[in-house]
Parts: structure tokens; sequence; C-alpha cells
């Protein structure tokens, strides 16, 4: 039975089925971004796509924001969404854990080349192999730990010991595996560096900056936040997450995250599958950059997009797409089964009209 398999068992099967920016987007008085004057050309996209979405069988969109040049210029809830209600990100919760991996290492604090096994001398296997010696924090982020398969165990085991555990076949940072128990361990590391649960970390340097109040996140039975997922927050913290990444890690006049690390997250670090997928049984399966949107690459928890974007991205439909080139951000809740059909309306229909 998976560590994870409250969450992350069925992601495999679910994913299946920078330019410079010049906008600015500080809080209001009341914490929300500021809003634009309508589009007619974007909000007759935005209702064309709930319209074309609500006719799919496996796709039920919950709320659609979208900003450009800093500001809100469209939202709606539907479908039991609502606007002052935190939404579940799943795997969204994976692009705010190696953020605060970035503040760390913005601060000296870590190094993404620090081998993870230093971090834990307490809970290494017997034997440790060549392989598991080598794996790096930069291994965790970029999904290429050297694992064939997510580690498995007693979901009530400690996780971290179980991850040290797993087998490490591949060598790290040659083979892309999607691991979510891997995020786990950089929450674990935050936690073991900074003495913070990473929501609790993150509270004064993102999410009050953010105006995004008291986020809630799961924690393993150890109390270390799961960090790959069981983050909530509304659809509006999630267009600012992406408005701060659209603003290379600037809020307010304030330099929450370096300009590097939102460079480095959001770039193409590593070719990419989806979960569930191995590189290798790409072909056998057809699997093509028309017909399966993890395939374009992936950063620092970040996948990559069309058009130069990049996103965080969850189970079930939960996105925040950034489109440096066209100074937008998108974010969208949902509880969508086919979460190619979602990610293909989106492009359909926002992309063409969100033009700089």
């Amino acid at each position: 039975m998976r560590i994870i398999s409250l969450f992350v068992a069925s992601v495999g099967m679910l994913l299946m089925t920078q330019s410079c920016s010049n906008s600015k987007a500080p809080a209001t008085g009341n914490g929300q971004m500021p809003r634009g004057e309508a589009q007619s050309e974007i909000t007759a996209a935005a209702d064309a796509l709930i319209a074309h979405t609500d006719s799919l069988q496996d796709v039920t969109l919950q709320s659609v924001m979208i900003a450009q040049y800093g500001k809100v210029v469209y939202e709606k809830w539907m479908n039991g969404g609502d606007a002052d209600t935190p939404h579940v990100m799943h795997s969204v919760s994976k692009s705010f854990c190696a953020t605060a991996v970035g503040m760390l290492v913005d601060d000296g604090k870590l190094k993404i080349s620090d081998k993870v096994i230093d971090f834990f001398p307490d809970k290494l296997p017997a034997e440790v192999s060549d392989n598991l010696k080598a794996m790096t924090i930069r291994d965790l982020l970029t999904m290429n730990c050297g694992h064939e398969t997510e580690p498995d165990g007693d979901p009530n085991c400690d996780w971290v010991e179980a991850f040290l555990a797993h087998p490490v076949t591949k060598q790290p940072g040659t083979w892309y595996c999607y691991n979510s128990i891997g995020t786990y361990m950089l929450s674990a590391i935050v936690q073991k560096v900074t003495g913070q649960k990473v929501v609790d970390f993150l509270t004064p340097r993102l999410f009050e900056p953010l105006h995004i109040d008291k986020p809630r996140w799961d924690e393993s039975p150890q109390g270390i936040n799961c960090g790959g997922w069981g983050l909530y927050i509304k659809t509006e913290d999630m267009l600012k997450f992406g408005q701060l990444f659209l603003q290379q890690g600037q809020w307010n006049g304030k330099q929450l995250l370096s300009r590097e690390w939102v460079a480095e997250a959001s770039a193409f670090q590593v070719p990419s599958v989806p979960a569930g997928t191995r590189p290798d049984e790409v072909e056998s399966k057809g699997l093509n950059t028309d017909n399966c949107a993890w395939l374009l690459g992936y950063g620092y928890q970040m996948w990559r997009c069309p058009d130069n974007a990049y996103r965080a991205d969850g189970a079930f439909g939960q996105y925040i797409i950034v489109m440096p080139d066209q100074d937008a951000v998108i974010a969208v809740t949902a509880d969508s089964p086919d979460l190619q059909a979602e990610l293909s309306s989106i492009y359909r229909y926002l992309f063409p009209v969100l033009k700089k």
C-alpha cells in the first residue's frame, strides 16, 4: 500500500486520461488583487470555455480567474465553487513547497546540490547505495530521484525512512518518475533546516505578504506538512501566487523570492512524462506533445506549457498558468477526471485571446 495512497495513487491514472513582466499587482486594502475593466474578447472566451467544459462528461470547472497586466479581468465560480471557500490544491501544493526551498536557497541556508542523505543521518537504511548517496535536492525538485516507481510502504510508517529505503535503481538526475513523496522530502528538509513546518515558514514570507489567510496544509503522522499535496487555499490566492512568479518574485515593492529562483523554477530543467508512465513507455502508449500536456518538460515542481507558459498542476484539474509573454495568469479549480481535456480546453479558448 502506498504511503500516500490517500491521494497520490490516483494521480498517475488521472494524468494519462521567461521573459520579463512589467505588471505590478499590489494587494488592495482588503487584500485582493486590483480589478481591471472587463474585456469583451476575454469575457466571451472564458464564458465559452465554461460552456464547452459543461458539455464534457469528465470536466467540471468550479472557478476561473484571469489576471492581465496585474489586474483581474475575469472571475467566475460555478458547480459548487465558492470565492470565499478554500479549495484543495492537490499537487499544486508542490509549487508552494518548492518556493519554500527557493527562499532557503536565497538565504544561503540550502544549495540545490546538497545531498539528501546528509539531512537524515538517523533515518538511513543499513546499506546506503551509491545512487542514494548521490541524490540531491535538485533531484527531488525535478523528480529525477532515481526511483523507477514511487516508494511503497505502510501509511503509518515513518515516511522519510520509507523514502530512503526505497531502491534507487537509476542514477539520480537521469530518470523522470513522478514522485509526490519526493516533494514530501523537500518539506521534511525545510522543517529540518528551519525548525518550522513549511506552512509556518511560508506564513510571514509568502502567505501574509500576499494576504493569503491562514492556509491549511495536511501533515504526515510525523507532523511534517505533506508538501506534495494537502494545501487548501482560495482561487484568488492561486492567482496571487502566479502573479508573484509573473512579477519575478516581487510583491508590493519587496523581493519575496529571487528573480534567479523564479527563472530556474519555471524553466525547462528536465524531460518529463505523466504520472504512472515510465520514460521508456511514451512511444508504446502513443503519447506525444499534441495529446499529452505532461511531455513539455519540468522545472522545479512546475510544468512547462505551450507559448512559453508554465503551470502549477494538481489532480482533478487545479491549475495556475503563468504566461510571461502575455503578462497574464490563469487560475482554475475543478473536479475533473480528464485533466487533458480540461487543459486542452483552456489552451483552445483562453490562450488566443490573451495577447500582449
